[in-house]
């Protein structure tokens, strides 16, 4: 991989899984059905319609099979401890690269892990290279399920094969050792046959697209009643398709297209993940340990148990209120995040654009130099300069029409983004809005309040003064009573001393 330039080498990886019922899976690309096993005569034993993405090196080979298998590990309801996977790395380089039609060589890397053991008494089932290796000597079909196909040619065709068998030493006591010594001695006696993959993609499609139109004319002068030339027919077709889908442009562009598609997946999980602050943790372990001593510790005195009961209620509300606050400003990053990974998507699509664009301008003009190269032209003349300008006008149509689609792209993006932002600026000016409404709602609610309270402040003043102002006049017809009563008191006095003077005098 590493000895390989670029332009002149094809590097891909692919991961399958493979469910205990026979059914597979492509983990690259899940909603993608069309799994089959194909059998070509050029290019051997392959999966149609498997997906594949490119990479440039062992890191990041790697790095694609460890990020699925831990995504797989991690999804809920997984099984993946009963599945068995394969993880293929493909290499196809141009043996001759100055050569305008060079041969093209093909070598692939396949990495089983099957699961389950080499005993029939094992209760995780049987592992699929055990019923193969049963299949093998009766000549058994296997070419209705991909995991047996895929080990059949891997065992017995076009490879060099490696054998490496896990056993532990608790193995002797359930035979499971034994089982696995005889499978190795029963792969070990398989014989593979190794030759080199060589071949021209071009020529190959050309050579197949003639054999279909030699056969349609057989055909149409012999009839189409013959079953045999139909059922070629239709075999000569698929090789032809699975030829087509070898093409490296093709491949590369459905492989930007997935890495596209698990980055922005990648990207909604990101946002969707929100970190939990601190304080939402802090609540959670304080009401986790309040609870657990409250399971542990239930016998008690009253007292010590309304108490504990009170603090848990107490921890009850302050994370309800900080988990509402925390999902209030969730919602509105929200929007910043969406409008980010809009933009993020947008921007990758027109780089996308013209990369694909300049590709194929420049191959266009590869191939105006190869065909100049190619005619017998003086190198000066009225001839030769009309051809050039003719091959100079193509590639600027090209070039014209490439800048037409990414302006037109850029068009719809920038209209995407203009009704984006009207939708958010809605959505803002409804916020300011309801904040606005219900700061008028507390508002009006606060003056009800208060003018309530200074009603009833005034009213109680009032009524204070009434009540004050009738003790009063009581209090002053009581002293004018009093008064009243003094004076006939001293007026009586004064005529008792009168009296008592009198006889004095006499």
């Amino acid at each position: 991989m590493s000895s390989q330039l670029k332009e002149e080498s094809f590097i891909s990886v692919s991961l399958l899984q493979f469910y205990p019922d026979g059914s597979a899976v492509d983990i690259l690309n899940p909603n993608r059905q069309s799994l089959k096993p194909v059998s070509h005569p050029v290019l051997g034993r392959l999966t149609g319609g498997i997906s594949e993405v490119c990479v440039s090196s062992t890191e990041e080979a790697y790095a694609v099979y460890e990020t699925h298998r831990q995504t797989l590990k991690a999804s809920p309801g997984s099984i993946s401890s009963r599945c068995s996977f394969l993880f293929s790395v493909s290499v196809e380089w141009k043996l001759h690269p100055e050569e305008e039609e060079s041969e093209v060589c093909r070598s692939r890397l396949q990495l089983f892990i099957l699961a389950g053991g080499a005993s029939r008494t094992d209760l995780r089932g049987v592992s699929p290279l055990v019923k193969i290796l049963d299949q093998i000597p009766c000549e058994a079909t296997t070419d209705d399920k991909l995991l047996p196909f895929l080990l059949k040619d891997t065992l017995t065709g076009n490879s060099r094969t490696v054998l490496i068998y896990c056993i532990h030493p608790q193995g002797f006591l359930d035979n499971e050792t034994p089982s696995a010594l005889v499978l190795a001695q029963k792969v070990r006696s398989l014989v593979t046959k190794l030759t080199v993959v060589r071949w021209r993609p071009q020529a190959t499609e050309q050579e197949i697209r003639e054999k279909i139109m030699a056969l349609r004319t057989k055909m149409m002068s012999e009839g189409e009643n013959e079953i045999h030339n139909t059922y070629k027919l239709a075999e000569l077709i698929q090789d032809l398709q699975v030829v087509k889908n070898q093409s490296w442009e093709k491949r590369r562009e459905e492989s930007n297209k997935m890495k596209i598609k698990t980055k922005d997946y990648q990207l909604e999980n990101n946002s969707e993940q929100m970190e939990i602050p601190d304080t939402v943790k802090h609540l959670q372990e304080q009401l986790r340990k309040e609870m657990e001593e409250h399971i542990t510790d239930g016998k008690g005195d009253m007292r010590t148990i309304q108490e504990r009961v009170g603090r848990i209620q107490q921890l009850r509300d302050a994370l309800r209120d900080e988990t509402v606050k925390h999902g209030a400003a969730t919602d509105k990053a929200d929007i910043s995040q969406q409008s980010q990974l809009e933009y993020n998507k947008a921007q990758e699509r027109r780089r996308q654009l013209q990369e694909d664009h300049g590709r194929l301008i420049q191959e266009e003009v590869e191939k105006m130099e190869r065909e100049l190269a190619q005619e017998q032209l003086p190198t000066e003349g009225p001839q030769r300069e009309l051809l050039v300008l003719t091959k100079e006008r193509q590639v600027l149509v090209l070039q014209i029409e490439a800048l037409r689609a990414e302006a037109q792209q850029a068009e719809r993006d920038l209209h995407d983004q203009y009704h984006r932002h009207q939708a958010e600026l809605h959505c803002l000016r409804e916020d300011s809005l309801q904040v606005f409404r219900v700061f008028r709602e507390v508002s009006e609610e606060q003056r009800k309040v208060s003018e309530s309270r200074y009603r009833s402040v005034l009213l109680e003043a009032v009524q204070d003064a009434v009540y004050l102002s009738a003790q009063n006049q009581q209090l002053q017809a009581d002293n004018k009573q009093l008064c009243k009563a003094l004076g006939e008191l001293k007026d009586a006095l004064a005529v008792r001393s009168d009296r008592k003077a009198e006889p004095l005098t006499q």
